[in-house]
């Protein structure tokens, strides 16, 4: 099932002009630079927003066209923004039960309970709203969302109004969100690493338009991806999460493929993970290097070799299980290892440069 958009919407001298198709399933991840024609797309999708001559289907259900308009509240769509919106009069409870009871009983598929620990809010139903944090605010601002049982659940941008603390707070109950509220979100961002930890698809928005939309490991294998222009590029793993063994350190499994990464700590989560890994952190040998700090060594095979523009070069190489793993070295370093296209090497990547894994894996 999809969602189909298409609109043409002029604010001065901006416009958005999209005709697109997104596949209705796990997370799309709307991204680009602040002002791109993110949030009025989600508003147009929303029916917050209603361009003359639009179009917006959902499956097999019209939303808007030339003959029909849905309003919001008729097309069962979830919505949360930067701001919490919760009312302030009515406490945890009464905020989350506020859209369950206003949703036809034939049409509830979450309820209370489940949504409550899945979002870790259980202990909060009685609070005041002036008496939560910002990460438990934006949180209740979710289990909201979701107990209207909707069949589509918009992210505009979540986690932009809180703090960095706040932020790796949430972020495991988004990324259980994703994973296990078997609802289709699209998120809008325009931070990579939202991305790269939530999203299974990448929609590029660019002066009001969408470049193109496609999985995420084909944007993170792109040299050119857009989601490397702050950080660089950056290799995404699937697999599952250990507890910490005496050394304080995890194993994450991936395929056979073994690696060792500090404990990230916080709520315990055993479904599948997401490891990121910046490119610039991992090291290329000829061979396997004995008496070495660097705990991870994974024997790689090298699919290609991309030179950037000032003296160095993106490796792509693949590791036993297939999975892509990218490195960031100079065409110095490339040329005097003699690395190329076809050739084996080792991959060498210390446990503490490694990202905390808090990320569902695409399905």
């Amino acid at each position: 099932m999809n969602l189909e958009v298409t609109a043409q919407l002029q604010y001065g001298a901006f416009t958005l002009d999209v005709n697109n198709t997104f596949p209705l399933q796990g997370v799309t991840a709307l991204f680009g630079r602040s002002g791109c024609g993110k949030t009025t797309l989600l508003r147009v999708i929303a029916g917050l927003e209603r361009p003359r001559g639009a179009l917006v289907r959902y499956g097999d259900q019209s939303w808007q066209s030339d003959a029909s308009f849905l309003p919001l509240a008729k097309r069962r769509i979830g919505l949360v923004f930067q701001e919490h919106s919760l009312l302030p009069h009515r406490d945890v409870r009464g905020n989350l039960e506020y859209g369950y009871k206003r949703t036809p009983p034939e049409l509830r598929r979450l309820h209370l309970p489940e949504v409550a620990e899945l979002l870790g809010i259980g202990d909060l139903l009685e609070r005041r709203i002036d008496q939560l944090s910002g990460g438990q605010r934006q949180r209740v601002a979710l289990g909201r969302a979701l107990l209207c049982s909707p069949q589509l659940l918009l992210l505009d941008e979540p986690l932009a109004a809180l703090d960095t603390q706040t932020k790796r707070e949430i972020m495991p109950f988004l990324t259980r969100l994703s994973r296990e509220a078997r609802v289709p979100i699209l998120l809008v961002t325009h931070v990579p690493d939202e991305v790269e930890r939530l999203a299974d698809r990448v929609a590029f928005m660019h002066d009001g338009r969408v470049e193109r939309v496609e999985e995420l490991h084909d944007a993170l294998t792109r040299p050119d991806s857009p989601l490397f222009d702050e950080e660089g590029p950056v290799s995404v793993l699937e697999g599952s999460l250990s507890t910490p063994d005496d050394e304080g350190l995890c194993q994450f499994e991936c395929d056979g493929v073994s690696l060792r990464v500090p404990d990230p700590g916080g709520m315990p989560d055993t479904g599948p993970q997401r490891l990121r890994i910046r490119a610039r952190d991992v090291i290329l040998a000829v061979d396997d290097p004995k008496g070495i700090s660097v705990v991870n060594h994974l024997p790689v095979t090298i699919e290609a070799v991309h030179p950037g523009p000032r003296g160095e070069s993106l490796v792509v190489t693949r590791l036993a299980n297939g999975q892509s793993l990218l490195a960031h070295i100079t065409t110095a370093s490339l040329r005097r290892l003699g690395l190329s296209a076809g050739g084996r090497c080792i991959a060498l990547i210390k446990s503490l440069a490694l990202h905390q894994p808090t990320g569902p894996a695409p399905r």
